[in-house]
C-alpha cells in the first residue's frame, strides 16, 4: 500500500502561525534601521569634533596658547597639519563652517537655518552657523536629527555640544 507523503492542513497552519509569531516581535528591531545609522553617524561626527578638538588644544598648550582669546590683534593659532593653521578661541576650535572643515577634513553644505533641514549643495553634512555655534546635520535627516557645538566661551567654559538625539528623531 501506499502513503501519501506531504503536509496536513493544520501542519501547514501551525507553521504559519509560528512564523507570524516570529514576525511580530523581531520585525521592530528592524524597522528603524535608517534612524540608527542616521544617530550613529552624527555621533561620530561629534566623536571627528570633540578628537580633533584635542589634538588642536594639545597643541595650543605646548604653544602657550591655550588661554587666549581669538578676538585678540593677533588671532591664536596652531598648525594642524592640513596647510591652514587652525585659529582657536581659548585652545579650541572655534564654531564656523571654515575651522571645523579645516579640522576635520569635511566638507559641509550651508544649512537655511537651525531648525529648518533644507539644505543647498550634494554633500554627506550641512552646517549652519551662528554666533559662536553651529549645528549640524546629514543631508536629507528629519529636521529633529541635530547637534549643536558650542566653542570655548573662556578658559574655564569649554565647548559644548548639545543632547544627541535619539534614534526615533532621526
Amino acid at each position: 500500500m501506499n502513503k501519501q507523503q506531504g503536509f496536513t492542513l493544520i501542519e501547514l497552519v501551525v507553521v504559519i502561525i509560528i512564523l507570524g509569531i516570529l514576525a511580530v516581535t523581531a520585525a521592530p528591531k528592524f524597522i528603524n534601521l535608517q534612524g540608527d545609522a542616521r544617530a550613529s553617524a552624527l555621533q561620530g561626527m561629534k566623536g571627528a569634533i570633540q578628537g580633533a578638538n584635542t589634538l588642536v588644544f594639545s597643541k595650543a598648550a605646548i604653544e602657550g596658547e591655550e588661554k587666549l582669546a581669538s578676538g585678540a590683534t593677533t588671532p591664536p593659532s596652531v598648525d594642524i597639519g592640513t596647510g591652514t593653521a587652525a585659529v582657536t578661541d581659548f585652545g579650541y576650535l572655534q564654531a564656523t563652517k571654515a575651522e571645523l572643515q579645516n579640522a576635520l577634513d569635511v566638507t559641509f553644505n550651508d544649512g537655511t537655518s537651525a531648525t529648518d533641514p533644507t539644505t543647498t549643495g550634494t554633500n554627506d553634512w550641512t552646517i549652519f552657523e551662528g554666533t559662536g555655534v553651529v549645528t549640524i546635520w546629514q543631508n536629507g535627516a528629519p529636521a529633529d536629527c541635530r547637534f549643536t557645538y558650542t566653542e570655548a566661551q573662556s578658559a574655564t567654559v569649554l565647548p559644548a555640544f548639545s543632547p544627541m538625539p535619539t534614534a526615533t528623531n532621526c
